[in-house]
């Protein structure tokens, strides 16, 4: 017996959850995806929304689960005990390790042959011609009355009524009713097309109907159907089941809608955008009509001045204003010239005036009269001139003689013995006689006393 204690540590373990993440990523990859043929059993619909199911045939089984956002068809519809084609990929539900089946579409055992037939006739109809974009009829911009080829009593029809009164109340609608499943829908079908072409009152056809399995859906994949589209001279928008329902009809049609509620939305504008629209169209055309009519009148106008201007009346006044304006020049010129002549007489005067014996003789008077003149002046100022200096010096001598001192209240006073002119008290003893000249008369007096000049102390 081995003994595994001593390994221990030398073995890496992994996880149930690492073991059954492996297990799934090889089933993963190991597996590509495939279409299985079984029947359902153990039939499971949680809230969620998904569908559980077992898929088995006669010696096994497997566990599928069809996740909500996956499912692309009637999903209501199945029950245990149904035969169908299960596309998808083989998994690992890892909390639990159960082997599944991840359904990706699923479809009834019987749709096998109905896609085969479908791919074949869509093959033959684009070989011939009937999808190719050339042969599509371009959609009215606004319908004058709208038909709808359909179930009356349908969903489709009531989606498709209630958007398009919605959109564009004011546009009439016509159902052409006509069965959309069963045995009878694919003449029914032609027939509804065939009345509306008829009664030609429509300018845009709505065909289709609401989802289903490829069965239900089967009479748009009708060839006989798809004739009838091709050849309708009505512009056609095919509307059939859910976006990711595609038919015959689809392709032959003028328009492909994703589903009957987008077709009312594909042929009828919004009303209230179409009005602004509109509006905004009448604004620029009244602009342009009115900017138009500017130009006219400017035309008019322009026409008009020139039609006055070729008129015979206009043409003469023209003639007499130029001959007026001919006289202006002619007038001016004379003028001109007698000017000059005038300037030229008076020029010529001038000069006989200048050299003329009574202008000279006048000339040599004045001449004679103003020398006379400045002679006078002359004599005049040499008498005049001499008599205002002595005035003058007469008047500096008596300003500075010793009399007009005296006339100021001033006194000169002199040693009589000595005659000599005192000056200074210092020079004059005490009973000395003195004479005070004044400027009139003098006085004789005797010096009892001297006072010293206290100016000339304080310089001392």
């Amino acid at each position: 017996m081995m003994d595994l204690s001593s390994q221990a540590p030398t073995i890496r373990a992994i996880s149930v959850a690492e073991l059954n993440r492996r297990a799934k990523t090889l089933l993963e990859d190991g597996i590509a995806r495939v279409w299985v043929d079984g029947e359902i059993s153990n039939l499971s619909r949680p809230a969620s929304g998904h569908v559980y199911f077992s898929l088995k045939d006669s010696s096994a089984q497997v566990s599928a689960a069809w996740f909500r956002q996956r499912q692309r068809g009637p999903s209501h519809n199945l029950k245990n005990g149904d035969q169908v084609l299960v596309f998808g990929k083989v998994s690992i539900y890892e909390a639990r390790g159960n082997y599944q089946m991840i359904v990706e579409q699923l479809e009834p055992a019987g749709e096998g042959e109905l896609r085969a037939k479908f791919d074949a006739l869509k093959t033959a109809l684009a070989t011939e011609g009937l999808f190719d974009e050339t042969t599509k009829q371009a959609l009215p911009a606004v319908p004058r009355k709208i038909g709808i080829i359909t179930s009356p009593s349908g969903a489709a029809v009531r989606d498709i009524v209630t958007i398009l009164r919605r959109r564009f109340p004011a546009i009439p609608i016509v159902v052409y009713p006509a069965a959309v499943q069963g045995v009878a829908a694919k003449a029914q079908l032609v027939d509804a097309i065939g009345h509306a072409v008829r009664r030609n009152e429509c300018d845009v056809l709505i065909i289709g109907r609401g989802g289903g399995s490829l069965e239900d859906l089967w009479p748009f994949n009708e060839e006989s159907v798809a004739r009838a589209i091709f050849a309708c001279p009505i512009p056609i928008v095919s509307a059939v089941g859910h976006e990711i329902d595609f038919t015959i009809a689809d392709f032959v049609a003028d328009v492909r809608a994703p589903t009957p509620s987008g077709a009312a939305e594909i042929v009828v504008p919004d009303q209230n955008e179409w009005q602004s629209r509109l509006e905004y169209l009448a604004a620029n055309i009244e602009k342009l009509a009115q900017r138009y009519l500017e130009d006219r009148f400017q035309s008019v106008d322009w026409l008009n001045k020139r039609l006055a201007q070729c008129s015979p009346a206009a043409t003469v006044a023209r003639q007499r204003d130029w001959l007026r304006n001919l006289q202006q020049i002619m007038l001016g010129v004379i003028r001109t010239d007698m000017s000059s002549r005038a300037r030229q007489l008076e020029s010529t005067q001038l000069r006989l005036l200048q050299q003329s014996p009574a202008v000279d003789v006048q000339q040599r008077l004045n001449l004679a009269s103003s020398l006379q003149q400045r002679l006078e002046t002359a004599a005049h100022n040499m008498i005049r001139n001499p008599r205002e200096k002595l005035h003058v010096a007469a008047r500096t001598l008596n300003s500075v003689s010793p009399l007009a001192t005296l006339e100021r209240g001033y006194a000169i006073v002199s040693n009589t013995e000595t005659g000599n002119i005192l000056t200074s008290a210092e020079t004059i003893a005490t009973g000395t006689q003195i004479e005070t000249r004044l400027a009139k008369g003098s006085l004789l007096a005797t010096v009892t006393g001297t006072v010293a000049n206290e100016r000339n102390g304080n310089d001392d």
